[in-house]
C-alpha cells in the first residue's frame, strides 16, 4: 500500500527536486500496439534475429511440424490460438539454446477451393471451363489466400520460415505424396473395390469421415417394416405353424435403402420371439400426442398378423405401436439363420443371417435390414455370406433403373417417400415417425450424405493396423487422454477410402485398361509419373498424353489405356506432409518433435498422417502431440456470422467493427496464454478487456523497474552477501517464480505461466517490493548502499521477467529489452542486443538457498502488513491520518520468538529492512504490554491471528516529530539542522555529504 499523497502534491516539488531521484524512460506506459508492434516485427525481420538466433544456439534441433490450415477465406480466432500456442513453443525453446526450425505450411487442394472458382463465375463461363482451367483459377485462389494468411500470421508475430513455406500445390510436394502412395500401393495396402463410401450428392464425391460433421436437429423417417417370412429351417420347425402370416420385423431411419435389401441380420445370442399382433386397439394411436406418427395398412388390414421382433422389445413395441402382442414362441438368433423372406418389393427370396454385436436391443427390433451397398457393417457381414453389393443410386443421390419403379427419384427427398409408400401398398409397413439423431453432413455443402457402394480405392488399414495402435502408445499425448482417443478411432475405423471425384487434387497416377478396365500402377508407372510431377507439377497428369504419362516400356501399348480420373482425398495430401517436408528439408527432422492441432485432428490430420507414416515406413510421424480445444464466444456458444457473435482476430488487433481500438497481437497472445486450452476456450469483449487491463499492468511493473535503472551499470551490484533481508528475499521469490514458470513451459501449461506472472507482478512486486523500494529508490541518495542494493534487485527482476514472457508476449519484451539503460552480456559472451538472444535465465542456486526460516518469517511479515494496512484505513477514515507517513505504528505479539524478530528488524544496521519502511509508516515501536495502553493515544486499533495461534495486536497514531520537506516522513529530527531545518536526518545526510559516483562504483 502506497504512502497516500496530499492533492496536488508530487514528489520532487520544491527546493530539493534536484535530489530526488525519479525515474527516468523513454519507454511509453501505453503501447500504442497498432503502431509499436509492426514497427519491433521490421526490426526483427530487418536483422533476421529468429535465423540469428537459431543458428547461434547449440542446444540440439527442435522441431514442431505445422499442420496445414486450409487456403480458404480469412483466418479465424481457432487459426489464432492455434498458430500462437505454436510460437510461444517455439521461442520458448529459442530461449532454451535449441535450433528451432518451423516452416508453415497450407493445404490447397479440394473441394471448397473448387467451389469457391465455380461461384464465381457465371452459367457460360461454367460451360467453357475445362479442367485445366479449373485448376489454373484454383491455384491462383489457393495463393492468394496463403499470401493474405501468411500476412494475417506474421502480424500475431509469429515466427517462421515464411519465405519458404510449404504448399500441397508445390510438385516438390505432390512428387513426394505421390512416393508415398506408391510405397503403400507396392506393400499391398492400396486397392480398387467396390464398397459403400460416404457419399456426397451436393458435392458428388466421396468424403472420408474427416469431411463429415453431424449437425443438431436432423429428423429422419424412421420406418417399422414387416418382410414375410416364406421358410423356417430344420433347427427351427415352430416357425412352420405361423407361416403364411408370419413376418420379420426390421426398423430403419433409412427407408430409401429397402429396394437394395439383400439380408436381414439377427444376433446369435439373442432371443426373439413370434408375437401376435392384436390390432383391434391400434385407431388410438391417432391421438392428439402422435400425429407425427403413421401407421401403416398392414396393421389395420391383416387380422392374423405374427412378427418375430426381439424378446426384450415386446413392451417397447406395443407401447410404440399402440397394438396388444402375445409371445406366441421363442427363438434363439442362431436358429433363424437361413430361414428365407421374400422382398418387400421385388419379390425375390432373401436369407436371414448372423451378424455382428452391433445388433442388439437397445433400440429397433433386434432384426437389422441389410444392404450391403448402404451401410458398412452391412457390407462387412454381407461378405461372409457372399451377399450381392446392390446400390442403385447414381452420383446425384438418385436411384437408377436398376432401383425399377424409383428411377429418377431423389433418395433424401421424394424417393423416400415413394418407398415408404410402397411399402405400405404392399402390406409391409407397420409404422413411419419422425426421429431425431446425429446424422453425417457434407462438412463443406453442409447438406446430408448416403452411403453407397461406388468403385473407388482404398487404403487397406487393416494391413497395418496393429503397427499403428503400438506406435500411439509411444508417443506423448497431450492432454493424456488424447491418447484413449486416437486410439479408440485408429482400432475401430474401416478401411480408408483415399479417392475423390474432383479434378482439383493430386491425380491417382492410374492407368485403366480400354477393355477389360483392369487398372495398371506399379514401381515403374508410379516413379515415372513421380518424376515428370517434381519437375511439371500434377498439371501435368490432365495435359501430357497417356504415352508421355507411361514408361518407355509401356509406351507402345499407349492407346489400351486411358488415365484416372480420380483425385486424392486431401487428407491423404495433408497426411504426406512429413515426407514432403520433414523428409526433404534440411533442418528438419522425422519424426517431428512435436504435432499440434485442434482436438478434430484426431480424426484428421493426426491420423492421415499417422496412417501413411506407419504405412510407408513403420512408424508414427511425431514424437509428441498436443491437442487444443475449439474457441467459443464469452458465453460459451460456437461462433457464427448469422448469430453475430464472430470475434475477428484482425479487429481484435487493429480495431474497426465496434471496437474502437485495436488491443494489439501481445493481449491476444496474453489471451491464448491465460485458457487451459486442452477444452473449449471462450473469449469476448469483456476477457479482452480484462487481459488488457492485465497487460497495462504488467507493462507499468516493467517500466517502473526501467525507470528507476536509468542510470544502472553491471559493475554497480552489491554483493547477495551485503544485500538487505528484503532484497535477498526479493531474488528468492524471482528464482522461485523463474523456476516454477520454466517447469510450467516444458510441460506446456501456459495458463499456469499466466497465473504465476500475474501474481507475482500485482502482488509480489508491485503490492509490496516495489512499494516499498520507492523510498530508497528516490530520496535514498543517487549512489546510496541502499539503492544500489534495490537496483541490484531490480536489474535481476527486469531481466528475468522480460526473458520469461517474451514466448508469450514477444512484442512487449523486446520493447522492454530495446529501451535497457544498460547493455546485457550472454554467459557465453555475447552481447544481447534483442531479448531472444540473451537465452533463458540462467538458474541461480545461491537465491534459492534463502533459508527455509527466514522465508516463512517474510511470508508472516507480508501477512503483517497486509494487517497494519487495514488498521491504517480505518485511522485515514476517521480523519486521524492522510498519508500512511502521518502515522506509527505499534505491534503487540504473544510469541516470543515474533516479538525478537520483530525487534531486530526495528533495529535493524540496514534501513531497507526496518519495519517502518516495510510499513510506509514514520515509525513503528514494539510493546512489551497492552495493559497500558489508552484509547487517547492509540486510537486505532486491531488484532488478528498468525498461523490460527499467536494473537498480534495492532495500533495506530500520528507520528512522533515534524515532516521532512524532501521524503515526506515524519521525525523528530527535523528542525534539528541550521543549514536544512526542514529535513529529517537520513535526508539531511543525503543532502549534505553526497557520495560521489566513482566512489560509490569502486
Amino acid at each position: 500500500m502506497a504512502a497516500k499523497k496530499s492533492e496536488g502534491e508530487k514528489q520532487g516539488d520544491g527546493k530539493y527536486k534536484h535530489t530526488i531521484d525519479l525515474p527516468k524512460t523513454a519507454f511509453g506506459l501505453r503501447a500504442n500496439s497498432v503502431v509499436r508492434e509492426p514497427e519491433i516485427q521490421k526490426l526483427w525481420d530487418e536483422n533476421q534475429v529468429f535465423e540469428r538466433v537459431t543458428s547461434r544456439n547449440t542446444g540440439g534441433s527442435f522441431v514442431l511440424h505445422d499442420g496445414p490450415p486450409y487456403a480458404n477465406g480469412d483466418l479465424h480466432m481457432g487459426h489464432a490460438l492455434n498458430k500462437i500456442l505454436k510460437d510461444i513453443i517455439n521461442r520458448y525453446k529459442l530461449l532454451q539454446n535449441f535450433q528451432v526450425s518451423y516452416v508453415p505450411g497450407w493445404d490447397c487442394h479440394g473441394l471448397p477451393i473448387e467451389l469457391k472458382v465455380l461461384q464465381s463465375l457465371d452459367q457460360d463461363a461454367r460451360k467453357e471451363l475445362t479442367p485445366l482451367k479449373l485448376r489454373a483459377k484454383a491455384a491462383k485462389f489457393a495463393k492468394s489466400t496463403v499470401k493474405n494468411q501468411l500476412a494475417a500470421f506474421k502480424r500475431y508475430g509469429i515466427w517462421a520460415d515464411w519465405e519458404n513455406p510449404y504448399l500441397t500445390l508445390d510438385p516438390e510436394y505432390e512428387a513426394a505424396q505421390i512416393e508415398v502412395f506408391g510405397k503403400m500401393a507396392l506393400q499391398g495396402y492400396i486397392y480398387r473395390g467396390r464398397k459403400p463410401v460416404h457419399w456426397s450428392p451436393s458435392s458428388r464425391t466421396a468424403l472420408a469421415e474427416a469431411e463429415l460433421e453431424y449437425p443438431e436437429g436432423h429428423v429422419s423417417k424412421s420406418m417399422y417394416a414387416a418382410f414375410k417370412l416364406v421358410s423356417g429351417t430344420t433347427s427351427c420347425k415352430l416357425l412352420e405353424d405361423f407361416l403364411p402370416n408370419l413376418g420379420l420385423a426390421i426398423w430403419t431411419t433409412t427407408p430409401w435403402t429397402i429396394p437394395a435389401n439383400a439380408a436381414v441380420a439377427v444376433n446369435s445370442k439373442l432371443q426373439y420371439t413370434v408375437v401376435e399382433v392384436h390390432s383391434n386397439s391400434v385407431e388410438t394411436i391417432g391421438s392428439s400426442a402422435n400425429k407425427e406418427k403413421q401407421i401403416g395398412r398392414i396393421l389395420k388390414e391383416n387380422e392374423n398378423l405374427h412378427l418375430i421382433v426381439g424378446l426384450d422389445l415386446v413392451q417397447t413395441l406395443e407401447a410404440k405401436w399402440g397394438v396388444k402382442l402375445t409371445v406366441k414362441a421363442t427363438v434363439t438368433g442362431a436358429e433363424l439363420e437361413n430361414c428365407r423372406y421374400v422382398h418387400p418389393v421385388e419379390s425375390r427370396e432373401c436369407p436371414v443371417i448372423i451378424g455382428g454385436d452391433y445388433i442388439t436391443t437397445e433400440s429397433g427390433t433386434g432384426l437389422v435390414h441389410t444392404a450391403p451397398g448402404h451401410g458398412q457393417e452391412d457390407y462387412v457381414t454381407g461378405l461372409k455370406y457372399g451377399l450381392p453389393v446392390l446400390s442403385p443410386v447414381d452420383d446425384e443421390g438418385k436411384f437408377t433403373e436398376e432401383a425399377g419403379q424409383f428411377n429418377g427419384l431423389d433418395v433424401l427427398g421424394n424417393g423416400n417417400i415413394a418407398v415408404i409408400e410402397c411399402l405400405d401398398e404392399n402390406l409391409s409397413m407397420i409404422m413411419v415417425e419422425p426421429y431425431n439423431h446425429k446424422y453425417p453432413y457434407d462438412w463443406r455443402t453442409k447438406k446430408p450424405t448416403i452411403f453407397r457402394a461406388t468403385e473407388q480405392w482404398f487404403a487397406s488399414v487393416e494391413g497395418f493396423r496393429k503397427t499403428a495402435m503400438d506406435s500411439i502408445s509411444q508417443v506423448t499425448w497431450i492432454p493424456s487422454q488424447a491418447e484413449n482417443r486416437i486410439s479408440a478411432m485408429t482400432s475401430s475405423r474401416s478401411d480408408w477410402c483415399i479417392s475423390r471425384q474432383r479434378t482439383w487434387g493430386v491425380p491417382i497416377p492410374v492407368f485403366y485398361h480400354v477393355e477389360s478396365k483392369e487398372p495398371l500402377m506399379n514401381e515403374e508407372t508410379i516413379d515415372h509419373i513421380k518424376s515428370i510431377i517434381s519437375q511439371k507439377g500434377s498439371d501435368a497428369w490432365w495435359y501430357m498424353k497417356v504415352e508421355e504419362l507411361l514408361p518407355e516400356k509401356y509406351r507402345d501399348q499407349a492407346s489400351s489405356y486411358v488415365k484416372g480420373t480420380d483425385t486424392m482425398d486431401v487428407w491423404f495430401d495433408s497426411g504426406s506432409s512429413w515426407a514432403a517436408v520433414l523428409g526433404k528439408r534440411s533442418g528438419l527432422s522425422y519424426p517431428a518433435d512435436l504435432y499440434l492441432e485442434g482436438t478434430d485432428q484426431h480424426r484428421g490430420w493426426f491420423q492421415s498422417s499417422l496412417l501413411t507414416s506407419i504405412a510407408a515406413n513403420g512408424k508414427a510421424p511425431y514424437r509428441g502431440v498436443i491437442t487444443h480445444g475449439f474457441v467459443l464466444d464469452e458465453k460459451g456458444f460456437k461462433m457464427s456470422k448469422s448469430v453475430g457473435n464472430v470475434v475477428d482476430p484482425r479487429t481484435v488487433i487493429e480495431g474497426g467493427k465496434g471496437q474502437k481500438e485495436g488491443f494489439g497481437a501481445d493481449v491476444l497472445r496474453l489471451w491464448v496464454s491465460s485458457v487451459d486450452y486442452s477444452g473449449d476456450v471462450m473469449i469476448g469483449n469483456t476477457v479482452l478487456r480484462q487481459m488488457s487491463d492485465i497487460y497495462r499492468k504488467l507493462r507499468g511493473t516493467l517500466r517502473f523497474l526501467l525507470g528507476n535503472l536509468h542510470d544502472w551499470k553491471a559493475g554497480y551490484a552489491v554483493p547477495y552477501s551485503e544485500l538487505p533481508l528484503i532484497d535477498q528475499y526479493a531474488l528468492f521469490q524471482l528464482e522461485n517464480v523463474v523456476k516454477n514458470i520454466k517447469e510450467s513451459y516444458d510441460n506446456y501449461q501456459f495458463f499456469k505461466i499466466f497465473q504465476i506472472i500475474q501474481r507475482f507482478v500485482v502482488i509480489d512486486l508491485s503490492s509490496f517490493y516495489l512499494d516499498v523500494a520507492k523510498d530508497r529508490l528516490y530520496v535514498g541518495g543517487t549512489t546510496s548502499s541502499t539503492r544500489r542494493s534495490c537496483q541490484t534487485v531490480l536489474a535481476a527482476q527486469l531481466l528475468s521477467v522480460s526473458r520469461v514472457l517474451s514466448p508469450i508476449l514477444p512484442h512487449l519484451a523486446e520493447d522492454v529489452w530495446q529501451n535497457l539503460p544498460f547493455s546485457f552480456t550472454t554467459a557465453e559472451g555475447h552481447v544481447a542486443n534483442f531479448v531472444f538472444e540473451a537465452g533463458w535465465p540462467v538458474p541461480n542456486e545461491r537465491h534459492l538457498a534463502f533459508p527455509e526460516d527466514d522465508v516463512i518469517f517474510w511470508g508472516k511479515i507480508l501477512e503483517l502488513r497486509n494487517e497494519v494496512n487495514k488498521v491504517l484505513e480505518v485511522a485515514r477514515t476517521q480523519k486521524l491520518i492522510g498519508s500512511s507517513l502521518e502515522a506509527k505504528a505499534y505491534l503487540y505479539a504473544s510469541d516470543d520468538g515474533l516479538v525478537s524478530r520483530l525487534v531486530s528488524l526495528c533495529s535493524s544496521e540496514n534501513e531497507a529492512d526496518t519495519l517502518h519502511r516495510i510499513f510506509l509508516t514514520s515509525q513503528v515501536e514494539i510493546l512489551r504490554t497492552i495493559d497500558d495502553v489508552k484509547e487517547d493515544d492509540i486510537a486505532c486499533t486491531g488484532e488478528y491471528l498468525i498461523d490460527d495461534t499467536s494473537k498480534v495486536w495492532i495500533g495506530v497514531s500520528r507520528a512522533d516529530g515534524s515532516k521532512c520537506e524532501r521524503c515526506w516522513n515524519f521525525s523528530p529530527q527535523v528542525g534539528s539542522y541550521e543549514d536544512h531545518p526542514s529535513l529529517c536526518s537520513r535526508c539531511h545526510s543525503v543532502v549534505s555529504h553526497p557520495i560521489p559516483a566513482l566512489a560509490a562504483a569502486s
